[in-house]
């Protein structure tokens, strides 16, 4: 009996492990763009710039305003940051990072999920609900699995 492998998979997530280099760390847009790609928001050689400056944007407003935008906000700044976005193609970023359990929204305003209890604006809060629900998750799984294969 053969498995159909597509119907198991539940979600994909997109780890990188990439060197901090001193030229990572020069300006907000190579460090944002870093992050987005050890996170798996954009892919290597990516040009496309739309879902990095979302996700900055969405940085911007949690961690330096500690507030949560709405559209026209992410709008506003992503015009000064980086260049006019238009809102349909806001909105799909906005979709693309729900999907991937980083970003959620209520009453039109949208953040980087935290866990509950945590300061809300806490960037190693975030990180840490995001490693301990997306991805410990698989851990166990891998764990378990590799167990069930040693007493076969």
């Amino acid at each position: 009996m053969e498995l159909n492998e597509s119907q198991l998979i539940e979600r994909e997530i997109t780890l990188r492990n990439l060197r901090l280099t001193p030229e990572v760390i020069e300006t907000r847009r190579s460090i944002i763009r870093w992050l987005a790609l050890s996170l798996g928001i954009i892919n290597p050689g990516e040009s496309r710039q739309g879902a990095i400056a979302v996700f900055d944007s969405l940085m911007y407003f949690q961690f330096s305003q500690k507030r949560d935008p709405e559209v026209p906000e992410l709008m506003e700044y992503i015009a000064k940051a980086w260049e006019p976005i238009n809102e349909k193609t806001l909105r799909y970023h906005l979709l693309q990072l729900s999907k991937t359990k980083m970003v959620d929204h209520s009453k039109g305003k949208y953040f980087l999920v935290q866990p509950d209890g945590a300061a809300k604006y806490d960037e190693g809060a975030w990180i840490e609900r995001y490693f301990s629900s997306e991805v410990n998750p698989i851990k166990d799984k891998i764990i378990n699995a590799v167990k069930e294969l040693k007493g076969r």
